[in-house]
């Protein structure tokens, strides 16, 4: 009897979030799923979490010659199969006024965010082509709805999901001539431990003139409103295996507040919502203007 070959996938930052419910999935679908983590720890658990059709590579996204390795690692176990699909999922979001910050929290958004997504796609790219069983792999790159739409204290981070936005345009006009698709997810405010990184806004900016907004933000209050992770995987599988997806798919928390109206209002009046939301408190030099 002939036995049959598992489509592979490779996902990066599955030890928590979006990540680790997509190789869930993927793995109860029956993918042999090969997920990357920073830790041999987080390997091992999520090893005996999954089982025999996962595989964990521990690299981080900025390092090139280590996503190099794993490439050849994946090479290696799945033969001329190529690989199915690859998820440009790890990523980092840490807020904050863009006027408080150090640059080189900035750096690092682009560092994870964006130049991690190209070692990725260069690294794995012979592998989507080589697929001989199915149609070229795709790749999955996860943005998110700041992609499209900078709030404030958020500026690092829309500013590298903007990037990733043209990162995919441009590799997916570039990758025709393989046949090799990219697909973008816009998630909103989702369920994931990411949270828990904007708890600092309460104190780190203490003695700016943005303290006074930030110490009454609720980052628990909002992820205890934000969608389940699943919302998300449906999609991510939809832009997998659906014969033609779409070249985006959004998943916003609130259709009308975080996307629509965001989108269609101009932009000072977006502005001026946004400082009655905030309740700014203005700080304003005494500067005559011409």
């Amino acid at each position: 009897m002939k036995s049959t070959v598992l489509k592979s996938v490779v996902i990066t930052g599955v030890s928590t979030g979006i990540g680790h419910g997509t190789a869930a999935e993927l793995c109860r679908r029956g993918y042999k799923v090969f997920g990357s983590v920073r830790t041999a720890e987080q390997a091992a658990r999520l090893q005996r979490e999954f089982g025999s059709t996962f595989t964990p590579l521990v690299f981080d996204v900025t390092d090139a010659d280590a996503i190099g390795r794993a490439a050849a690692t994946v090479k290696a176990e799945i033969g001329d199969g190529g690989l199915f699909g690859l998820v440009n999922n790890a990523g980092i979001s840490d807020p904050g006024p863009l006027t408080a910050l150090s640059p080189d929290v900035l750096r690092r958004h682009f560092e994870v965010n964006v130049v991690g997504v190209l070692h990725m796609v260069q690294a794995f790219l012979p592998l989507l082509r080589a697929a001989k069983s199915h149609p070229p792999g795709r790749i999955v790159n996860i943005s998110s709805v700041s992609g499209r739409i900078a709030y404030p204290f958020m500026g690092p981070y829309a500013a590298s999901k903007h990037a990733l936005e043209a990162l995919s345009d441009s590799l997916r006009r570039e990758l025709l001539i393989y046949g090799v698709d990219v697909i973008v997810i816009q998630p909103g405010a989702i369920d994931t431990p990411i949270w828990d990184k904007a708890a600092h806004l309460k104190t780190t900016f203490d003695g700016t003139d943005y303290h006074p907004v930030l110490k009454g933000m609720n980052p628990a209050g909002e992820r205890r409103t934000a969608l389940p992770v699943a919302a998300v995987t449906r999609r991510i599988i939809d832009a997998l295996v659906l014969r033609r997806p779409k070249t985006r798919y959004v998943v916003p928390d609130r259709w009308v507040r975080y996307w629509l109206l965001p989108r269609w209002l101009p932009d000072r009046w977006l502005d001026r919502a946004i400082d009655r939301l905030l309740k700014f408190q203005k700080v304003r030099d005494d500067i005559d203007r011409p």
